[in-house]
Protein backbone atom coordinates (compact mmCIF):
# COMPACT_ATOMS: atom_id res chain seq x y z
CA UNK A 1 0.00 0.00 0.00
CA UNK A 2 1.32 3.17 -1.00
CA UNK A 3 1.44 6.41 1.36
CA UNK A 4 -1.23 9.34 0.37
CA UNK A 5 -0.62 12.60 1.89
CA UNK A 6 -3.79 14.58 3.45
CA UNK A 7 -7.16 13.91 3.11
CA UNK A 8 -6.40 11.60 0.32
CA UNK A 9 -5.90 8.95 2.30
CA UNK A 10 -9.43 8.76 3.74
CA UNK A 11 -10.82 7.81 0.45
CA UNK A 12 -10.36 4.28 1.67
CA UNK A 13 -12.22 4.78 4.73
CA UNK A 14 -15.83 6.14 2.69
CA UNK A 15 -18.85 4.03 3.32
CA UNK A 16 -17.34 2.68 6.89
CA UNK A 17 -18.62 3.36 9.87
CA UNK A 18 -16.99 6.07 12.21
CA UNK A 19 -16.54 7.75 15.26
CA UNK A 20 -15.79 11.22 15.17
CA UNK A 21 -14.84 13.62 18.19
CA UNK A 22 -15.39 17.22 17.49
CA UNK A 23 -13.68 20.39 19.13
CA UNK A 24 -17.08 21.00 21.14
CA UNK A 25 -16.59 17.57 22.86
CA UNK A 26 -19.47 16.39 21.02
CA UNK A 27 -19.24 12.52 19.95
CA UNK A 28 -20.87 11.16 16.83
CA UNK A 29 -20.99 8.06 15.26
CA UNK A 30 -22.20 7.50 11.37
CA UNK A 31 -21.44 6.17 7.81
CA UNK A 32 -18.82 8.41 6.44
CA UNK A 33 -19.84 9.09 2.68
CA UNK A 34 -17.97 12.24 1.30
CA UNK A 35 -14.68 14.54 2.49
CA UNK A 36 -13.03 16.86 0.52
CA UNK A 37 -9.70 18.65 -0.02
CA UNK A 38 -10.42 21.01 3.73
CA UNK A 39 -11.37 17.60 5.51
CA UNK A 40 -14.58 18.25 5.84
CA UNK A 41 -16.57 15.46 6.56
CA UNK A 42 -20.19 14.22 5.57
CA UNK A 43 -22.02 11.31 7.64
CA UNK A 44 -25.08 9.87 6.91
CA UNK A 45 -26.96 7.49 9.34
CA UNK A 46 -25.24 9.98 12.40
CA UNK A 47 -26.09 9.58 15.81
CA UNK A 48 -24.41 11.79 18.31
CA UNK A 49 -23.50 10.06 21.14
CA UNK A 50 -23.99 11.47 25.16
CA UNK A 51 -21.72 9.75 27.98
CA UNK A 52 -22.64 10.54 31.53
CA UNK A 53 -20.70 8.12 33.87
CA UNK A 54 -21.38 4.88 33.13
CA UNK A 55 -25.03 5.93 30.82
CA UNK A 56 -24.66 6.66 27.24
CA UNK A 57 -27.24 7.74 24.75
CA UNK A 58 -27.65 8.27 20.82
CA UNK A 59 -29.44 10.77 19.75
CA UNK A 60 -30.57 10.24 15.55
CA UNK A 61 -29.19 13.06 13.42
CA UNK A 62 -29.21 11.87 9.85
CA UNK A 63 -27.16 13.34 7.61
CA UNK A 64 -24.27 15.40 9.45
CA UNK A 65 -21.98 17.50 7.46
CA UNK A 66 -18.70 18.39 9.67
CA UNK A 67 -15.94 21.13 8.75
CA UNK A 68 -13.36 19.62 9.04
CA UNK A 69 -11.14 22.42 11.50
CA UNK A 70 -14.07 20.91 14.02
CA UNK A 71 -12.39 17.08 13.77
CA UNK A 72 -10.41 16.46 16.59
CA UNK A 73 -10.33 12.82 15.94
CA UNK A 74 -11.60 10.39 13.16
CA UNK A 75 -11.25 6.97 13.52
CA UNK A 76 -12.84 3.97 11.72
CA UNK A 77 -15.22 1.57 14.09
CA UNK A 78 -14.19 -2.52 13.65
CA UNK A 79 -17.70 -4.19 12.92
CA UNK A 80 -16.40 -7.32 13.07
CA UNK A 81 -15.73 -6.91 16.95
CA UNK A 82 -17.61 -7.78 19.61
CA UNK A 83 -19.05 -5.03 22.26
CA UNK A 84 -17.92 -5.72 25.70
CA UNK A 85 -18.61 -2.65 27.02
CA UNK A 86 -19.59 -1.55 30.44
CA UNK A 87 -21.81 1.26 29.44
CA UNK A 88 -25.32 1.36 30.12
CA UNK A 89 -27.77 2.70 27.41
CA UNK A 90 -30.56 4.48 28.53
CA UNK A 91 -33.25 6.98 26.35
CA UNK A 92 -32.52 10.04 25.05
CA UNK A 93 -34.74 11.75 27.88
CA UNK A 94 -32.84 9.92 30.73
CA UNK A 95 -28.98 10.60 29.09
CA UNK A 96 -30.15 14.60 28.53
CA UNK A 97 -31.85 14.88 31.69
CA UNK A 98 -28.25 13.32 33.63
CA UNK A 99 -26.34 15.85 31.05
CA UNK A 100 -28.25 18.77 32.40
CA UNK A 101 -27.55 17.72 35.82
CA UNK A 102 -24.04 17.19 35.55
CA UNK A 103 -23.49 20.50 33.81
CA UNK A 104 -25.35 22.23 36.61
CA UNK A 105 -22.56 20.34 38.76
CA UNK A 106 -20.06 21.15 36.99
CA UNK A 107 -21.06 25.21 36.50
CA UNK A 108 -21.50 24.87 40.56
CA UNK A 109 -17.92 24.15 41.41
CA UNK A 110 -16.49 26.84 38.91
CA UNK A 111 -18.74 29.24 41.05
CA UNK A 112 -17.17 28.13 44.13
CA UNK A 113 -13.33 27.68 42.45
CA UNK A 114 -13.81 31.43 41.24
CA UNK A 115 -14.59 32.37 44.42
CA UNK A 116 -12.39 30.77 46.26
CA UNK A 117 -9.30 32.53 44.04
CA UNK A 118 -11.76 36.09 44.09
CA UNK A 119 -11.23 35.72 48.02
CA UNK A 120 -7.90 35.53 47.62
CA UNK A 121 -7.02 38.37 45.37
CA UNK A 122 -6.34 36.11 42.07
CA UNK A 123 -8.93 36.53 38.95
CA UNK A 124 -8.84 34.06 35.80
CA UNK A 125 -10.49 35.49 32.73
CA UNK A 126 -12.92 33.66 31.09
CA UNK A 127 -12.96 31.70 28.18
CA UNK A 128 -15.22 34.42 26.49
CA UNK A 129 -12.46 37.01 26.60
CA UNK A 130 -9.60 34.52 25.63
CA UNK A 131 -10.74 34.78 21.82
CA UNK A 132 -10.07 38.48 21.87
CA UNK A 133 -6.37 38.05 22.36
Amino acid sequence: MNYVPGTASLIDDIDKKHLVLLRDGRTLIGYLRSIDQFANLVFHQTVERIHVGKKFGDIPRGIFIVRGENVVLLGEIDMDKPCDTVLQQVSIEEILEEQRLQQQAKQETEKVKMQALKDRGLSIPKADNLDEY
